[in-house]
């Protein structure tokens, strides 16, 4: 499979800081990229990087087979797009839209227009006076309507009521399936992009602690559910990453079920449910999950 993004020990470093920490990883070409983590885990940084908007401090990183830092031909064919995205006081969503095929080649205006009316964006009404969400979805409708070979959301849809994110995720996937193209997403809300994403990138502490295909991720932990005597007795010595229970009942998550096993706890009585990609990744990126919880 051809890859996008070729990331070889890359560390950034701010003064004593260490933001990226000997990172090393690969992107395929054409699919959709989950790039999770705490606040703070050096995921915008990482962006930055990738996208030649920073110099690293030590490490090589290739996009389309060539350094991104002042690389027109290899940015011309990347789209960036920001929370905290900035344009002049005095643009109007629509002047956004008609500078834009400027720098995006594969830009789609009837498919920007679709948007706009998707997301009831005012196209006259300066930048000034629009509220965060008719920010976020400026934003969320260039990285749209861009189609660029590669795509980088960087919770540019934060502003964006449950209903417009909905709307983002449906089109994002409507359009991936007919010009697919590398999109990367980095999210807190994790559990609302899950079907989403075919890959995980989990950053923390500036070091890559997950770097694993969406499906095997979501089949490494099962949350087992019956009397407390049983779920012990099954239990065992497994790897334990959650326990809760009340009175006599306990639930408690551990790692990987084979299908054996799950047949043994079957029949010992025992109720099996998956863990949802937000809880999995809580439980292996910290043990106090308090901060992460919070912003998930």
């Amino acid at each position: 499979m051809t890859s996008t993004i070729e990331v070889n020990n890359l560390t950034k470093r701010f003064g004593k800081v260490i933001a990226v920490n000997d990172v090393s990883f690969s992107v395929a070409e054409n699919k959709i990229y989950g790039l999770l983590g705490r606040n703070g885990a050096g995921k915008t940084t990482l962006m930055q990087l990738l996208t030649g908007q920073d110099f690293a401090s030590e490490g090589t990183i290739s996009l389309f087979g060539q350094a991104p830092v002042e690389n027109a031909k290899v940015l011309q064919n990347t789209c960036f797009i920001k929370e905290s995205q900035r344009y002049p006081e005095d643009f109007r969503p629509k002047d956004v839209f008609t500078t834009a095929p400027w720098f995006f080649a594969n830009w789609d205006q009837k498919f920007a227009e679709r948007l706009v009316a998707d997301f009831r964006l005012p196209l006259d009404r300066r930048i000034k006076k629009l509220s965060r969400g008719q920010l976020s979805s400026i934003g969320v409708i260039v990285g749209l309507a861009s189609r660029a070979p590669l795509t980088f959301f960087d919770e540019p849809y934060l502003g964006l009521d449950a209903v417009a994110r909905h709307i983002f995720y449906d089109r994002l996937l409507e359009d991936y399936a007919n010009h697919p193209r590398t999109v990367v997403l980095s999210t807190h809300l994790i559990d609302e992009v899950s079907n989403l994403l075919e890959h995980v990138l989990v950053i923390d502490e500036g070091a890559m602690l997950i770097n694993e295909d969406a499906e095997t991720l979501r089949n490494r932990a099962t949350t087992v559910v019956g009397m407390k005597t049983a779920v012990d007795a099954f239990v065992g010595e497994r790897t334990v990453l959650q326990r809760d229970g009340i009175g006599g009942l306990s639930s408690v998550t551990v790692a990987g079920l084979n299908e054996s096993e799950r047949r043994e706890a079957t029949a010992a009585g025992l109720e099996l449910s998956p863990v949802s990609l937000q809880q999995l990744i809580i439980h292996l990126t910290s043990t106090e999950t308090t901060e992460f919880e919070a912003s998930a």
